[in-house]
């Protein structure tokens, strides 16, 4: 008897045991009862919240303390990837949530599934729910692994169809929520009229503001229909800058009638479309705000985050970054009339760390009117400064409770106060479904633009079967070994196989002296540029200069050379006397694609400049051909 019951209790406590295990476990995964229902009806988001999240913003502050009301205010970056609850990036990322009670997380890139559990985890942790947000710019494919990247702005704008950007707009928001965000930075709203912008560049619908306004009115409408808050930036506009300020703090020395005639059309656009967020950039306007900064001095200065040493660019004497500056605060909140929340760009970027310390830069960006400090230089730091300048007075607790307070109600507009978990079972049957790529390639098709074509060698259906092809790969990025395989394979199964050789700037003179030698001995020369957009990076948009040699050696040697840009549009500037220039906008799977198609006449040449070439053709340009029966 005695030993029954002892068997008795140990069962009793096994099953206990089981289920304490499985409870976190079925509500990380979705219970059974959850996957029998059927979705919920998706509520598309407002900028102005309800009367029931104000209520409950008002309750949960009522609660808090000064610590947890200034975590609201803070926004961590993560790149996800698998973490043990023992490891010391998993109690990192702990301390943040628990101990700084931090309200939100970024995602940067990292694999699906651990993305989500992890956000999952942090969301259990979490007395409060967590907003998760990422930089979902082209979709969910330039933060997440094995999703579909869509094709940047510009090849949006090159369609000449806003729809097009709604409807990435509300794609991009459905996956957005079965991948656990509800926040995506989107869309970019900068007028790209600086040919040489190293940072905007094809990020951009292009250079008229009208134009942008239209398609970045369209993404913020179709985005938060589905559901999520869009986030139009880089306020007040990024567009003109010579200048990434991911390595430096850039200036637009214009009038505040430029500003509102050029830059600050597309956010009035936006923000009369109803746009959630909006997204404040570390630029200096001297005509708006002349208050100068200088840098820190070097034993005060950080180490650069979002660049390396060598890439940041020190101005001895530059104009108050926008970030920081209450002038240009108050010029959105009252003369754009903006009511939504305001975010900073990363506060770990050079153009605010090399005149501002972690927690300085925190408390003033507040100070201008900020509701969400996003990825600070140092989490602590930010985080103890905010709270130290409330109690020194500096900062208000009602300043605090203003932001929080918008930042609660949006996470309960948003549903987070009754399921803040992303169930797992239906991640795989909500993202990349097949409407994804297909837009991803109708967008592509319609943008590919022909620039030039002097020798009528595009379409290349009058070259003989057999036609020797070589393919001269230029790439501004550590990718030599794959970046050209979706294009040379697109062309192989077209019937149209080419011979590749692809040059970066580890290129030694034997390698251009190899390529050459290649490109003499064939009949048609395909320049495939990938001339990119990389953030924090010297060699941004530009080509390597290995690849660059090979190229202008080529074009003066007469040969037959098709140039395609898969990237920066902007490249015929370097090569002027390249005859047959076609520009893709991007290196996305689905424009090398668009761009084999469209070389070998399967499809119609239909996209037209959204940006002009200064000096070669105006905005607009495109040779239109019709597709080879």
């Amino acid at each position: 008897m005695k030993q029954k019951s002892l068997s008795t209790t140990r069962l009793i406590h096994t099953l206990l045991l089981i289920a304490l295990l499985l409870t976190p476990l079925a509500q990380l995964h979705g219970s059974t009862t959850a996957r029998a229902k059927a979705p919920a009806k998706v509520k598309p988001y407002s900028a102005k919240p309800s009367r029931h999240a104000l209520r409950w913003a008002d309750q949960q502050l009522k609660k808090m303390s000064l610590e947890e009301k200034v975590g609201q205010l803070i926004s961590v970056g993560v790149n996800a990837t698998f973490l043990n609850q023992d490891s010391e990036a998993f109690k990192a990322l702990r301390h943040q949530v628990v101990d700084n009670h931090i309200g939100g997380i970024i995602l940067f890139r990292g694999p699906v599934y651990e993305s989500v559990v992890l956000m999952n985890r942090m969301q259990q942790l979490a007395r409060y729910p967590l907003l998760i947000s990422a930089d979902l710019e082209a979709g969910a494919g330039m933060r997440f692994d094995d999703t579909v990247n869509f094709p940047w702005n510009m090849a949006v704008g090159a369609t000449g169809n806003p729809e097009y950007a709604r409807r990435q707009g509300a794609i991009t928001a459905r996956e957005a929520l079965a991948l656990g965000v509800q926040q995506i930075y989107a869309p970019v709203v900068d007028v790209n009229n600086n040919a040489a912008n190293p940072v905007i560049n094809v990020r951009s619908y292009g250079e008229d503001p009208a134009e942008v306004a239209r398609y970045g009115a369209a993404f913020t409408t179709g985005a938060q229909s589905a559901g999520v808050i869009a986030t139009a930036k880089h306020f007040p506009g990024h567009g003109d800058t010579a200048i990434d300020s991911h390595r430096g703090l850039p200036e637009i020395n214009v009038s505040r009638a430029r500003l509102d005639a050029v830059e600050l059309a597309p956010f009035r656009a936006t923000i009369a479309a109803g746009v959630g967020a909006v997204m404040v950039a570390h630029i200096g306007l001297p005509q708006i705000d002349p208050t100068k900064v200088k840098p820190l001095p070097k034993g005060e200065k950080i180490t650069p985050i979002d660049t390396d040493e060598a890439g940041e660019i020190i101005a001895e004497s530059a104009s108050i970054p926008a970030t920081v500056s209450p002038v240009m605060g108050r010029l959105l909140r009252n003369d754009l009339n903006f009511r939504g929340l305001i975010v900073t760009d990363a506060l770990s970027m050079s153009g605010l760390t090399i005149y501002f310390n972690h927690d300085e830069a925190a408390v003033r960006a507040l100070e201008a009117g900020a509701d969400m400090l996003l990825k600070p230089a140092d989490n602590d730091a930010a985080f103890r400064g905010v709270v130290q300048a409330v109690r020194s007075g500096r900062l208000t607790e009602k300043r605090i409770e203003e932001s929080a307070r918008k930042i609660l109600a949006a996470k309960y507009d948003l549903g987070l106060a009754k399921q803040r978990i992303t169930p797992v079972d239906s991640v795989d049957r909500i993202v990349g479904n097949a409407d994804v790529g297909l837009l991803a390639r109708e967008i592509s098709e319609h943008a590919i633009t022909l620039v030039r074509n002097d020798d009528n060698l595009v379409p290349l259906s009058s070259l003989r079967p057999g036609t020797r092809i070589f393919n001269l790969a230029i790439t501004n990025g550590d990718d030599r070994l794959f970046i050209a395989n979706a294009f040379a394979g697109a062309m192989a199964r077209l019937g149209r196989k080419v011979e590749t050789v692809v040059l970066d700037d580890r290129s030694s003179e034997s390698d251009v002296q190899n390529a050459l030698e290649r490109a003499r001995g064939a009949d048609l020369v395909i320049a495939s540029l990938y001339g990119r957009v990389r953030s924090g990076q010297v060699r941004s948009v530009g080509l390597p200069e290995p690849g660059a040699k090979a190229l202008s050696t080529l074009i003066a040697s007469k040969a037959p050379v098709v140039g395609i840009s898969f990237g920066n549009p902007y490249l015929l500037q370097s090569f002027p006397e390249l005859r047959t220039y076609m520009v893709a906008y991007g290196d996305m799977p689905s424009l090398q694609l668009a761009g084999a198609r469209a070389l070998t006449g399967q499809i119609d040449i239909t996209g037209k400049l959204p940006i002009s070439l200064p000096g070669l053709y105006p905005r607009g340009t495109g040779i239109q051909l019709k597709r080879v029966p």
